[in-house]
């Protein structure tokens, strides 16, 4: 009698949990997979890096079921509005002309300056010339109202072979991101000029219209700030980086 008795258990146990996970909200985490350390695809051909990590945590926390998908950047915020996933997780900076398209939530990374980068041995007036930015970034927006001349590009990668190549005088990119080449390129590249400052920090693009997803979202970033564990990520990602919240 008392095996039938823990039979049943188990099998109510069980039952419930496939209920529980059955209801879980299903979100689809739209991200470009080509900005290491922020997203890139990694020898498996998995989504990675900082926003994978980060991503995978909120999702845990607000108890969501996700799931990735890579999308251009170009056309990221178009297809977030057109319900090709729900969120845009792609080192998107907080700004104003966005915000009017869609909704972000808090910032789970600040502000971080932007950077030229240039050919080894090129001066300061590379700034002013010829800059290369991926197309519909914050950086592409504040060249095209300097005096320097933007030439734009889908990929993050072709503004750096812009440079490489003599097709532009330099590139104006997020510093974390340009860091790396700069170390590897062993003297090849350089940084000229100083930093600017663009836009809010990083957050979470969202459908104007998902509030629901936004709140949960929000109160996991709270969460990951308040135990530390965010600020563990960024300097796990970004060479030890100190980010206290």
């Amino acid at each position: 009698m008392k095996r039938i008795i823990f039979a049943v258990m188990a099998t109510a146990i069980m039952t419930g949990s496939a209920l529980a996970a059955g209801d879980m909200q299903k979100v689809r985490m739209g991200t470009e997979g080509a900005y290491p350390p922020y997203n890139f695809v990694n020898d498996k051909g998995e989504i990675d890096g900082f926003e994978r990590e980060v991503g995978d945590k909120l999702c845990e926390l607000a108890k969501l079921d996700c799931t990735w998908v890579k999308n251009d950047w170009d056309s990221i915020i178009q297809n977030l509005v057109s319900g090709n996933y729900d969120t845009i997780i792609a080192g998107m900076s907080i700004t104003a002309e966005r915000d009017k398209v869609i909704d972000f939530t808090q910032e789970y990374f600040p502000p971080d300056p932007s950077a030229y980068v240039a050919l080894k041995g090129a001066s300061a007036d590379a700034v002013s010339g010829i800059v290369a930015a991926q197309k519909a970034t914050i950086q592409a927006s504040y060249i095209a109202a300097s005096k320097a001349t933007v030439v734009e590009f889908a990929t993050p990668d072709e503004t750096i072979a812009a440079v490489r190549s003599g097709e532009a005088d330099a590139v104006l990119a997020d510093r974390a991101y340009l860091e790396p080449f700069v170390k590897e390129s062993k003297g090849e590249l350089i940084f000229v000029g100083d930093p600017v400052e663009i836009g809010g920090g990083i957050g979470v693009g969202i459908r104007e219209s998902d509030g629901e997803l936004k709140g949960k979202l929000d109160a996991a970033i709270d969460t990951m700030k308040k135990d530390g564990s965010l600020s563990k990520l960024i300097a796990k990602w970004f060479e030890g980086r100190v980010v206290k919240f």
